[in-house]
């Protein structure tokens, strides 16, 4: 089992394994891993992922699934970590029957993972991000962000300021960019990864491995056919040696190098593809800022392109505006928030997945996420949402508002972030939260978990001894600062729905200070009102507290509720 996979060439050869031509055949990463499932966990960062991980499998080849304390025991890591790396794999896995997935948040535990997709999660954890493009004119965003973090005295690399400067996607790595990267990273890591799922042959000895088409499955965890994810072709009908098998009789098992042959044949063939549909003038220089592959092996040149409307949908560039979606609206079980500043962004609908990146000053409501939402590089944004879980990495003095099942985890270089408990509701949201597996009955927004201040996935060189600095964790927004939010309602009784008030239970505390704030209102308006004072003087009263309530709302940015509201 120790023996690498070396390519069979004749498998090479043949003509039956070559890839095929159609574009809905066509190979591609799956997104979520790499997106939403690696972890700053030290201990998960394996220097040799192959002698750590054989011994692993052996171990714990009789379990079948794996716990969390088997696997806190195994990897020597906390339970708390054990725990967080079950979650994390149930978020981003390929199978929604698999029972962990399927499973209620208390139950993942006792549930646990399947061996088989443990393992490549944690192969994965070596994966190292694309960054973004440096600007263009560097010395145009030099004055945005000083060198030197006035917050914590060491460099932060990528201000969110400096990604507004450049205002757009451009500057970042796009979907196809990061299609061929991660493709190369398959590429380079394949023959480990098949290493992994493989088995003796019987009567052969270690040396001569076969892949079964139940262990070919797993690979679903990495790459698919065709753009359209779970909808697509079942990886073992896109394979030739496993195609039209009899459901009743098992397929033979494949050697693993015909195996290797036959993917590397349909990496290769992706990437000249993803080269292929970029035209020239659209091409930059390539990105060489990643460790482990460059994007010269990726392709020969940069690729921008716009997403696919199979793949994510993009919500980009919003300013100064009010921008709505509902679930009619939107076509992608994904969204991506990229870049939008003072604002106020509603997405109304059931989602899977949601990104927010690079935002400013902006308040972004989401309906109901039922797997995961990370939001990155953002600055003084106040985001709302109904959640299985939230990843915040790299933002500044944003506030989240927090229905979710499991821990807020907060990675990287964060600095005054608040949680409090979900704040709004709109008609649809309880049959959204139904939608996306989503309990009301459970909120965990005030048990953030912080993890390490370097994300090691980043390839940023980081000065010494701050790798092992850990991420500042999220305060509690004061009870008495804690208001409802209001969603307007844009569209009548087109969406009707049957929620009508906020499904998630406040605390105690929040609620005695809701009750606080409505009897001062009370005795506030009646003392106004029973005041001896003639017209003149209510006037000068009336006037004053119109001046005070403006100022509240612009300090506290509620002024793009109140423009939403005038909308309405």
């Amino acid at each position: 089992m120790s023996d690498s996979i070396e390519p069979s060439t004749s498998s090479r050869e043949d003509p039956d394994l070559a890839p095929s031509p159609n574009p809905n055949s066509i190979i591609h990463p799956r997104r979520e891993p790499f997106e939403h499932g690696l972890l700053p966990i030290p201990k998960l960062i394996l220097s040799d992922p192959i002698q750590t991980l054989i011994p692993l499998k052996q171990k714990l080849a009789p379990t079948g699934r794996v716990n969390s304390e088997t696997l806190a025991e195994s990897l020597q890591i906390s339970i708390d970590h054990a725990q967080l790396v079950l979650n994390t794999l149930a978020s981003v896995l390929h199978a929604d029957a698999d029972p962990i997935v399927k499973a209620r948040p208390a139950e993942i535990d006792s549930v646990g993972a399947d061996l088989r997709d443990l393992i490549l999660f944690l192969y994965i954890q070596s994966y190292k991000r694309l960054l973004p493009r440096t600007h263009k004119d560097s010395a145009s965003v030099a004055d945005v962000w000083p060198s030197t973090s006035a917050f914590d005295g060491y460099l932060s690399a990528l201000s969110p300021l400096q990604l507004v400067r450049s205002n757009s996607r451009r500057f970042m790595p796009s979907q196809s960019d990061e299609e061929a990267h991660q493709l190369s990273y398959l590429q380079k890591h394949m023959a480990n990864i098949l290493q992994l799922l493989a088995e003796p042959a019987e009567g052969e000895g270690e040396e001569s491995l076969v892949l079964s088409m139940e262990g070919f499955e797993h690979l679903a965890f990495l790459i698919q056919f065709g753009e359209k994810g779970s909808e697509g072709i079942p990886l073992s009908q896109a394979a030739p040696f496993f195609a039209n098998s009899d459901p009743d009789m098992p397929a033979v098992p494949v050697p693993a190098a015909q195996v290797h042959d036959w993917l590397l044949q349909n990496i290769a063939s992706a990437l000249e593809h993803l080269t292929e549909r970029v035209s020239p003038r659209e091409n930059g220089p390539a990105n060489n800022s990643d460790q482990d592959v460059a994007m010269a092996d990726a392709c020969t040149s940069s690729i921008k392109s716009s997403a696919s409307a199979k793949g994510p949908s993009f919500i980009e560039g919003i300013s100064k505006a009010s921008y709505v979606k509902q679930a009619s609206e939107i076509k992608s079980s994904s969204v991506k928030v990229i870049n939008c500043h003072d604002s106020a962004i509603y997405i109304l609908a059931p989602l899977r997945y949601a990104t927010i990146y690079g935002c400013s000053d902006a308040t972004i409501i989401l309906g109901a996420v039922g797997k995961a939402v990370r939001v990155e590089h953002c600055e003084r944004v106040h985001v709302i949402t109904a959640a299985r879980r939230v990843c915040i990495a790299n933002c500044r003095e944003c506030v989240f508002f927090l229905g979710v099942n499991q821990r807020p985890l907060i990675v990287g270089d964060n600095h005054k972030l608040q949680v409090a408990p979900y704040n709004t509701f709109y008609s649809q949201l309880e049959e959204h939260m139904a939608e996306a597996g989503i309990e009301a009955t459970i909120n965990r927004w005030d048990e953030p978990l912080a993890l390490g201040a370097v994300d090691p996935h980043d390839s940023l060189s980081h000065p010494a001894g701050v790798s092992d600095a850990q991420a500042e964790s999220a305060t509690h927004v004061d009870p008495d600062q804690f208001i409802d939010f209001l969603i307007p309602n844009w569209f009548g009784g087109e969406c009707a729905g049957s929620t009508k008030a906020n499904p998630f239970p406040l605390p105690d505390a929040y609620v005695a200070a809701q009750q606080r704030k409505q009897k001062s209102w009370v005795e506030i308006k009646k003392l106004i009102k029973e005041a001896p004072l003639d017209d003149s003087r209510k006037r000068e009263v009336s006037s004053a507290l119109h001046v005070y309530f403006r100022d509240w709302l612009y300090a506290t940015g509620n002024i793009r509720q109140l423009y939403c509201l005038q909308n309405d």
